[in-house]
């Protein structure tokens, strides 16, 4: 079923594999299933210009989608309790050693509560001194003014960037 999809859902997924192994990820070992996912990922891509879920709903807007930008705020989390991502992109060594399959797992996405916690955050910020900023992507902490525009390790945009800490 590889050859149904286009060069460049193919070169996306080669592109997404190497990044998932070079930082320890795995992408699902289902080709055609993970291909279907990718193709997902290509087309949201191209409809609002990121790589939003692609079984998710999306606004449209890449503030109000960021958590939802593959990979997504949920993978590590997921990853850790179920095995798997929401979408099952991603999945762990140990379930792929066992020969596992993903299920469906809860959805973590909680819009009222995000809302919330961002407004919590900036108030924070505000109150104290310097910022240490963490890519939501790969972990890399920075303690500066503004997050750097692109990740150093990971090559994400600066609003993959969070609100670490404040001293």
């Amino acid at each position: 079923m590889k050859n149904s999809f286009t060069k460049e859902v193919i070169s996306l997924y080669e592109k997404l594999d190497i990044d998932a192994k070079a930082g320890g990820y795995n992408l699902n070992p289902d080709i055609d299933f993970t291909l279907g996912l990718v193709n997902g990922l290509y087309l949201n891509e191209q409809r609002y210009g990121y790589m939003s879920c692609p079984c998710r709903l999306a606004a449209g807007n890449r503030t109000a989608d960021l958590d939802i930008i593959c990979p997504c705020d949920y993978r590590d989390p997921d990853l850790d309790q179920y095995g798997t991502c929401y979408c099952g992109l991603y999945i762990s060594s140990e379930l792929i050693d066992k020969n596992g399959k993903p299920t469906s797992i809860p959805e973590r996405r909680n819009l009222r509560e995000k809302s919330k916690r961002n407004l919590n955050e900036a108030n924070t910020v505000e109150k104290t001194g310097i910022k240490v900023w963490r890519c939501k992507v790969c972990g890399y902490l920075c303690a500066r003014e503004e997050p750097p525009e692109k990740c150093p390790i990971c090559k994400f945009d600066r609003d993959r960037f969070e609100i670490f800490r404040s001293v």
